[in-house]
């Protein structure tokens, strides 16, 4: 959990009555999450998650907020954010940018079956397709300019083998990127973070996805990889779960069908999902901020991923 900004119920109760959703009735912080600061807030009308975004800027926030809005009204189980007298959907509070969304029924599947992923593959296609005339545009934030950026910051921090795995993926990602075959990529905005505690279930039926707050424009084959490097391997190894994975691939395609080279990029995606995400707990891990109760993710998790990405490709078969 993280709060890096308090937030008083008088000062959380004046924003929901400029926002129209009734009496303030609970305020409480949310255990999750390391980004920006987040609150259930209870009403008399429903039940909300209240953001103060940390990092982003005002200019940046519009992408995010907007693109939630327009996959919601695409029939998306996304949180809707609700909007002032004005329709303006980006508020303030205390001296920080913030929104206030729909909070999505259901609990998380930490231990995902196949018939999960489906529904995560399924719902995954559907966002990609919905988002394909989002008229916004932003890169991918945490994307290659990122990496090149982060690595030099941390590397130094790292034991040997760390640092030469670190700075060796680095330049297999500058390579995959400057290759033909990644330009020719079908792309569009991806949630680029949709692990298993950004989705929501009620039993088998999938009820939710949101943290849309690292979203941008990249591959639509990236966002698989992201997904299927959560979703689909075995916690303690990092080992790829071919069952679930065919089953996330499978029902993601029934939507979308992928083309041979999304199909064949595939094993040097899954690496740069794995790189991107064990550089973003070394860079939490090593240059941390401080927030309330923060707990670090141990990046050691993503190393062990990146390391079996490397020794057993995996490419999604053709059926």
């Amino acid at each position: 959990m993280a709060v890096y900004t308090e937030v008083s119920p008088a000062v959380a109760a004046a924003l929901v009555a400029r926002l129209d959703v009734g009496r303030l009735l609970a305020i409480e912080p949310v255990r999750g999450g390391i980004e920006n600061t987040n609150y259930f807030v209870d009403t008399e009308r429903g039940r909300y998650v209240l953001t103060l975004f940390e990092r982003m800027t005002r200019a940046e926030l519009p992408f995010y907020l907007r693109l939630m809005l327009h996959l919601a009204q695409h029939g998306l189980p996304v949180p809707r954010p609700h909007a002032d007298a004005g329709g303006e959907i980006l508020h303030e509070m205390a001296g920080k940018p913030a929104a206030l969304v729909d909070r999505l029924p259901g609990t998380h599947p930490l231990a995902p079956d196949a018939a999960h992923c489906a529904s995560v593959g399924a719902v995954l296609a559907r966002l990609h397709v919905a988002a394909s005339d989002f008229a916004l545009h932003q890169p991918n934030p945490r994307g290659l300019d990122w990496w090149v950026a982060t690595v030099p910051q941390v590397a130094p921090q790292l034991a040997a083998p760390q640092r030469e795995l670190l700075e060796s993926e680095l330049v297999f990602a500058q390579h995959v990127a400057a290759s033909s075959a990644h330009h020719a990529l079908p792309r569009g905005p991806i949630h680029a973070d949709l692990f298993r505690d950004n989705v929501m279930f009620e039993g088998d039926r999938l009820t939710g996805l949101f943290d849309f707050y690292f979203a941008g424009v990249d591959a639509w084959a990236y966002d698989i990889a992201v997904c299927l490097n959560d979703w689909c391997i075995d916690l303690d190894t990092g080992r790829l779960d071919e069952q679930r994975a065919g089953a996330f691939v499978d029902a993601y395609a029934a939507v979308r069908p992928l083309t041979g080279g999304e199909r064949r990029l595939m094993p040097a995606l899954l690496r740069n999902a794995a790189l991107r995400f064990w550089l973003s707990r070394l860079d939490d891990w090593y240059r941390p901020r401080d927030a309330r109760l923060l707990e670090p993710h141990d990046p050691a998790h993503f190393e062990r991923v990146l390391r079996m990405r490397v020794a057993q490709p995996w490419h999604p078969e053709s059926r």
